[in-house]
C-alpha cells in the first residue's frame, strides 16, 4: 500500500523527556533532576492554561509525550495573562518567590523554545499577551504608535 505523499509524516519530538529535563536542569542550574521536573510541570501547566488552537496542538506535538500531557491536561483560561501576571500566578500557586518563579519560567521556556522552533514560537507569542517574549528569551517588539 502506498501512502499519500502529501500527508504529513508523524514527527517525533526532537528530544526525550529525560533530555528535556536535563536541558532545563542545566539552564536553571538545578541541583537535581527532580527539581528540574518540578519546574517543568509547573510552567507547562501554566502555559497550558494560556495557549489555545493550532499553536497548542502544534506545540504539544513537538514536546516529549510526558511534557505534552502536562500542557494539554489544562483547560485554557478565558482571559490570558500578561507575562508578568503569568509569573505572579505561578508564584501564587506554589508559594515560591517571584524571583524563583521567573527563573523557573525562563529555564523551562528555553527548552520549550528549542523544541518549538522559531516559526511556531513566533505564532505562540502572537497569541499570548505582552510580556511573554521576554520569558522566552526574545525581545518584546511593539509597533510604533
Amino acid at each position: 500500500m502506498i501512502s499519500d505523499p502529501r500527508a504529513p509524516l508523524h514527527q517525533l519530538p526532537a528530544m526525550t523527556y529525560k533530555q528535556m529535563l536535563e536541558k532545563v536542569r542545566y539552564e536553571g542550574a538545578y541541583p537535581t533532576p527532580e527539581r528540574a521536573e518540578e519546574a517543568v510541570r509547573l510552567v507547562l501547566a501554566g502555559l497550558g492554561r494560556q495557549l489555545t488552537g493550532d499553536e497548542r496542538v502544534d506545540l504539544a506535538a513537538r514536546l516529549p509525550f510526558e511534557a505534552a500531557r502536562v500542557l494539554t491536561a489544562q483547560i485554557p483560561d478565558t482571559d490570558p495573562l500578561t507575562g508578568w501576571a503569568f509569573v505572579k500566578d505561578l508564584a501564587a500557586r506554589t508559594g515560591a518567590s517571584l524571583a524563583t518563579t521567573r527563573w523557573d519560567t525562563g529555564a523551562v521556556f528555553s527548552a520549550v523554545a528549542a523544541l518549538a522552533g522559531p516559526d511556531l514560537l513566533t505564532r505562540i507569542l502572537r497569541q499570548l499577551p505582552s510580556g511573554h517574549a521576554l520569558l522566552f528569551g526574545r525581545a518584546e517588539l511593539t509597533p510604533a504608535a
